[in-house]
């Protein structure tokens, strides 16, 4: 069935490297790209996710951003739409009265209905909305009863190997830790549990009737969750006489120490995944990433003993008030995570760093920083790679170039959706595809669309400024943020 012909069609921004997609798919779909190009006869276009905290680069694009927990504002509103439909239940309603219906609905953004100025030096002077009974503050949404939210018991199971080929039973949302970079924790706060009893009975309602073989267990921190040890134990007990693996991803370096690798001897002794972040105990306290090194080296040793092999870390660089000394003790952290193994068995382990670039996130601390240059980024990769002799060790280094994008985007204004376009016309999709990525194509777009990227990347922004994300309430204020900031 033709895209266009649906009456409601809905995006998911896990990424900011992927709106060239949504244009794309939209385009493929025969859906006309802008909001304002389209009319009563055309579907409604609206998206959610955490890249929506700052919905404006693509508001151009998207009728209708719902911000915070969908599952409750979603019945909201098709409730909405259903009512304002043509009586007979056929044809679409007008779009104008139903934009104006749905940004009525708690956590609804609806772009075209605001209107934003600017200050000769190109910051925000003012973002208020455009006619009456249209909210100045868009609350995120928040579903208060975690346990009995919607989990969608019958799957469907496809013909193909996918790429998450198993269960995700989401144990717990939200995150009772405070690091200063992570949009993560800003944007699915307050953490909220589901019992045991009720993860056990999701779990084997689904396997019933999907038969997967695998079933993960997703959180921000999975061992977090005040009944882990029983929920774990429970899982393998009601799976003892399948070929049912149990995952537990996002553990923490106290959830290791807590004997965890005991209970889920089920998984394959493949690699435990921790982050660091930072391999500077300073930088670590900086950005509120509260570990103890020798805990850390402590977890690893006890992981190795109960028959893991390989180890990931992830780190970050390019963090504030980062120092060439700082980025070398990453490879001198990963060094000696190798070296743990030998007491074990003589070997050293295979250690698989992941170094990101540092991107500072609207609604966090960070948000009033600035992003370092490409230049500085990969220099200091460069030292890095010159650093570490080790064979056993692996530095994998994202694109910094898509840092950049994601770096733009993430902090950007409405005025970015003309670059989208023009990336996009240019034949920019599947920009998180190393393949497929193009920066040159991205460079060309912002001087087409005379958007000069720096503006959201390397100015310093004063605490005062107005910015693009600053009308919707995650329930934390920016003089919180500030607060934070100076700890």
């Amino acid at each position: 069935k033709p895209l266009k012909e649906f009456d409601i069609v809905g995006f998911s921004l896990a990424y900011e490297l992927t709106y060239t997609n949504v244009l794309n798919m939209l385009d493929l779909g025969g859906v006309p790209l802008r909001s304002s190009d389209r009319g009563d006869g055309d579907p409604v276009i609206i998206a959610g996710g955490p890249s929506a905290y700052n919905p404006e680069p693509l508001s151009d694009f998207i009728d209708a951003f719902v911000i915070g927990d969908a599952e409750e504002a979603m019945s909201e509103l098709l409730d909405a739409y259903k009512k304002i439909r043509p009586s007979g239940g056929t044809g679409r309603p007008a779009r104008r009265e139903l934009l104006k219906a749905l940004a009525k609905i708690e956590g609804v953004y609806v772009p075209s209905l605001y209107k934003v100025e600017y200050n000769e030096d190109g910051t925000i002077k003012s973002f208020l909305p455009a006619e009456e009974g249209v909210p100045a503050k868009v609350s995120k949404r928040i579903v208060r009863d975690f346990e009995n939210a919607y989990y969608p018991i019958d799957q469907i199971v496809p013909y193909i190997q996918i790429v998450h080929d198993r269960i995700p039973i989401e144990i717990l949302r939200g995150c009772k830790h405070a690091c200063k970079f992570c949009l993560s924790g800003a944007t699915y706060r307050p953490a909220r549990e589901r019992s045991k009893e009720k993860i056990l009975e999701l779990a084997k309602k689904t396997y019933e009737s999907t038969g997967y073989e695998e079933i993960s267990l997703l959180s921000l921190s999975s061992g977090d969750h005040s009944q882990i040890r029983e929920i774990m134990e429970g899982m393998n007990k009601m799976f003892d006489n399948q070929a049912v693996s149990i995952s537990v991803p996002s553990l923490r370096i106290h959830d290791i120490l807590s004997n965890l690798p005991m209970l889920i001897s089920q998984v394959k002794k493949s690699g435990l995944t921790f982050a660091p972040e930072s391999g500077s105990e300073c930088l670590r306290k900086s950005i509120n990433k509260n570990i103890e090194i020798e805990d850390l080296y402590k977890a690893v040793k006890e992981s190795f003993k109960a028959g893991w092999n390989r180890v990931k870390l992830y780190f970050m660089i390019g963090l504030p008030t980062e120092k060439d000394e700082d980025v070398l003790e990453i490879a001198t952290l990963t060094e000696r995570v190798s070296d743990l193994r030998r007491s074990v068995d003589g070997k050293n382990a295979h250690v698989a760093a992941s170094i990101n670039a540092f991107v500072p996130k609207a609604h966090t601390p960070f948000q009033w920083s600035v992003m370092e240059s490409l230049e500085s980024l990969k220099a200091k990769r460069d030292m890095l790679r010159k650093r570490v002799k080790s064979r056993m060790i692996e530095l994998d280094f994202n694109y910094f170039e898509r840092s950049f994008l994601e770096g733009v985007f993430s902090r950007g204004d409405r005025r970015l959706g003309s670059a989208i376009y023009e990336a996009w016309k240019a034949g920019a999709k599947f920009d998180s595809w190393k393949e497929y990525f193009n920066f040159n194509l991205w460079l060309e777009a912002f001087k087409a669309a005379n958007v000069d990227p720096d503006f959201y990347l390397k100015r310093a922004r004063p605490l005062d400024e107005i910015f693009a994300w600053d009308f919707i309430d995650t329930g934390v204020t920016k003089e919180a943020l500030i607060k934070q900031l100076s700890i």
